[in-house]
């Protein structure tokens, strides 16, 4: 039953991707380049072939972007990468950037 002048409101939900976040390696000195592409491989989900090309990116060029993702994977990446890292006694770097 509806109300004589009762009026219906429309109200539109815009439903917006949430933002990505950068997943940035870089290079040092010290950290094994089989342990990089383990790492691609593992956490980053990247085959064979690609973590190698990522992995002499880096190598070559100091720094290069492994993926992007909403914050919250991309920062849980990163903590899981370098926790390995840090078990291996590695000095492995790898920052969330905002793109």
């Amino acid at each position: 039953m509806s109300v004589q002048g009762e009026t219906k409101e429309k109200t539109r939900i815009r439903v917006r991707e949430p933002r990505h976040y950068r997943v940035v390696m870089h290079n040092d000195d010290f950290t094994p380049m089989d342990f990089v592409v383990e790492i691609l491989m593992d956490i980053f989900h990247k085959g064979p072939e690609e973590a190698n090309r990522l992995m002499l990116m880096v190598h070559e060029s100091g720094r290069a972007a492994v993926g992007a993702y909403p914050y919250d994977i991309a920062a849980s990446k990163v903590q899981k990468a370098l926790g390995r890292a840090r078990e291996e006694s590695y000095p492995f770097r790898m920052t969330v950037e905002e793109t």
